[in-house]
């Protein structure tokens, strides 16, 4: 009796001195990296770019020149930035860590998700690739680095944490699409197309704007979503998305009751893009503009209750609806437009890129405050 007392008592004890002695791997090494070890791991995947563009229609000031960043991503020299860095661009210089300066291809641009994927043609062995982490698992207040050439000064680091998650910008079809990353960590004209990085080492984000006249509120776009897109951005050069034309805002009825309208719960529609199938279709858009509490309306317009039978209600199940929609579906819409509803059906081409999808020249930090 008493040896099994003693079996059973040395079978507990090295059963909790396990579970105190052996904790996660990836939590362990989490507290062993400190900021100085990770930056001396990920900088040398990070690239200083230079794109040069040239207006043919202009006579002075034809020749333009900005500066961004980039990250390597596998060692055949593809590398990951923001459209907006190189869209347009007659010539690009990608700045390897080590200072070797080559030409980078352009293989493949998206605007809308501002994402470009660029390639060194014969790219030198050895070529120090970036890891690619997990943005689904991240959590506000989680340390971040952001390591890019803000105004050009080359492998620049700052520290943040993570401040918000799923911060829709701008809200409509297309935004709902874009869930970012908030941080507190600087980021300034330059740093675009560079990396969020974890603790571990591996990009969460790529980092896309701030607000100019706010204290480090930046953004960046989730790596996870550009993992979606980056095969289809090597293979076809761009993103191929299905094409609705319309633009607005999810509602509830009772949240604008103190307007005297027929309204109802579902998507407003308050812009409708010229030759779109939603504009085919006879979708109306709005053209009365109010403001509720600090945020704009255009009402006036139709209002989409279903979408192929579901309902509007739910903002997540929204989202989820929209993402699944695919070119050459068949879209049926349930529209209310002054106490009537009316069916309508429509089919989905390409959407087309349009010259709006591109920055103006007014700094991509200022686009935040329209």
């Amino acid at each position: 009796m008493k040896l099994l007392r003693r079996l059973l008592f040395l079978i507990l004890l090295v059963i909790f001195s396990i579970g105190l002695c052996t904790p996660e791997l990836k939590a362990d090494s989490y507290l062993a990296n400190s900021v100085a070890d990770v930056f001396k791991e990920v900088s040398p995947s990070v690239v200083f770019i230079t794109a040069t563009s040239i207006d043919p229609f202009k006579i002075i000031n034809r020749v333009k020149t900005g500066i961004g960043s980039g990250f390597i991503i596998s060692k055949d020299g593809l590398i990951l930035t923001n459209s907006h860095v190189v869209a347009g661009s007659q010539h690009i210089v990608v700045t390897i860590d080590n200072g070797t300066k080559v030409v980078g291809k352009l293989i493949g641009a998206d605007p809308i998700l501002d994402l470009a994927v660029l390639k060194i043609p014969n790219p030198p062995k050895g070529l120090p690739v970036i890891s690619l982490g997990d943005s689904d698992a991240i959590q506000v207040g989680e340390q971040v680095l952001v390591i890019g050439n803000p105004l050009g000064l080359e492998q620049t680091l700052t520290v943040g944490i993570i401040s918000g998650i799923n911060r829709i910008l701008p809200e409509s079809l297309l935004g709902l699409m874009l869930p970012f990353i908030q941080t507190d960590a600087a980021i300034s004209p330059g740093n675009s197309g560079g990396p969020l990085v974890n603790r571990y080492g591996e990009v969460i984000g790529i980092t896309t704007s701030f607000i100019y006249n706010a204290q480090n509120i930046g953004f960046a776009l989730p790596i996870n979503i550009a993992k979606e897109v980056v095969p289809q951005l090597v293979k076809e050069g761009r993103v191929i998305r299905p094409w609705v034309g319309i633009h607005g805002k999810l509602i509830k009825k009772e949240d604008l009751s103190i307007i005297n309208l027929p309204l109802a719960d579902g998507f407003l529609v308050e812009t409708v893009e010229p030759g779109s199938p939603a504009e085919r279709g006879g979708i109306r858009g709005g053209e009365l503009p109010i403001t509720i509490v600090g945020e704009e309306f255009l009402l006036g317009g139709d209002i989409i209750t279903a979408i192929n039978g579901q309902s509007l209600g739910d903002r997540e199940k929204f989202i989820a609806l929209i993402r699944s929609l695919k070119v050459g579906d068949k879209v049926k819409l349930v529209l209310y437009r002054e106490k009537k509803t009316r069916n309508v059906e429509l089919t989905l081409p390409e959407r087309p890129i349009f010259p709006g999808d591109f920055p103006s020249d007014t700094p991509r930090s200022l686009l935040l405050e329209k």
